[in-house]
This record gives C-alpha cells, structure tokens and sequence, in this order.
C-alpha cells in the first residue's frame, strides 16, 4: 500500500493544509477521529461540507454568511450611522467578542498591497461606496491591520471617502496592555504616542 492510498497519511496531508497545523497536530487530530463514534466523524464531515455549500457574501457588507443580508447588517439594534471597515471576515469576530462596537461592517476581502499585486479594484469598495451616497452614514471606522498594507489602504480609503462629508476615522494602534516600552519598535511607540489623549 502506497502512502498517498493510506487513509491516515491521506487525511493527515488534507489537515496540514490547514493553518497553524503542522505533522504533529495533524497526526493527533487523525488519531483523535480513528477514536471518534462515525457519527461524530458524520457530524464533522457534514459541516465541512455545509460550510462550503451553504455560506455566501453579504450583498450588503461583504461579509461571509448563510443568509443575505447577513444577521448584523439585518440587525435593527445596530447603529446604521457607522461603519467599522475590515480587510477579512474574521476581524469582525475580533471586534464582535470585545462588545464595544454596535454599528455595521465592511468587508474588503483584503488590503492594497501593490508588491503582491492587488490594487485598489480588486478590494469590495463598490457597495461600500453606495452605501455612502444616501447620506444616512456619519462616520466610517478604518480597523485595517497596522502593516503597511493596511495603513496603505487606510489612507486609500480616507482619501476616497472625505469628498463625500463622512467622518473618517482610523482605530488607534500602540503598546499593548501588559507590554514594556523596551521590547516595543519604533513605529509602535511613534503611534503610540501619536494617537494619545487625554488622561
């Protein structure tokens, strides 16, 4: 028998595809299914394949979903006013869990990075555009990561936006909570500092 017809070696090469996962976590995992019920193996053969056939982009913020428009844009209780602009679907996990935010999203699929050839057209900005033109929205948060990239996009966007008399803010970004300024590099300390305020 061959290792690529091995099922083991099969599925533990499909888990290593996967991020953060490497021989080892792959191989507990297969172990861990050899020990599962079939039915718990069913389950979570079922919601892989769910997951691929039933998820769609939002018409509306772009971001991942079973339903169009998604639960957050569809949520009356969140402030219309405000946009949280993200590069990916996952940021909104990020900024949903610390429930301070209670506006709506944005989801551009990505950020400009011209090293790696994405451009301005080839993020989600069309329907973030319309929504702007209605007039109803005040501000537009930029919570694009602190990389080049992401302030590459932020500046993009604001320059983009500004012309159309909505507020443009960009998420503050320093030393993080429990760190020491030593093991801290210049650019961080520079935000830091740039985007103090009042105490």
């Amino acid at each position: 028998m061959t290792e690529s017809s091995d099922p083991i070696q099969k599925l533990i090469a499909e888990l290593r595809k996967l991020p953060g996962v490497g021989p080892k976590s792959a191989q507990r995992m297969v172990f861990h299914l050899i020990r599962a019920s079939t039915e718990d193996c069913r389950k979570l053969a079922e919601a892989i394949l769910e997951l691929k056939t039933n998820l769609i982009l939002c018409s509306v913020c772009n971001n991942i979903s079973d339903v169009d428009p998604c639960r957050l844009c569809a949520d009356s209780r969140r402030d219309p006013k405000v946009i949280c602009v993200v590069e990916e679907p996952f940021n909104i996990l990020s900024i949903e869990k610390t429930g301070a935010f209670k506006g709506l999203y944005h989801v551009l699929h990505g950020a400009i990075s011209p090293i790696n050839g994405i451009g301005p057209d080839d993020l989600k900005l069309k329907n973030l555009l319309a929504r702007l033109e209605n007039g109803q929205v005040e501000e537009v948060i930029v919570a694009t990561n602190p990389t080049i990239e992401g302030e590459a996009t932020a500046l993009y966007l604001s320059k983009l936006i500004k012309p159309l008399s909505v507020r443009v803010s960009r998420i503050a970004s320093g030393i993080p909570v429990g760190s020491d300024l030593e093991y801290a590099d210049e650019v961080t300390i520079s935000r830091a500092l740039s985007g103090r305020r009042e105490y």
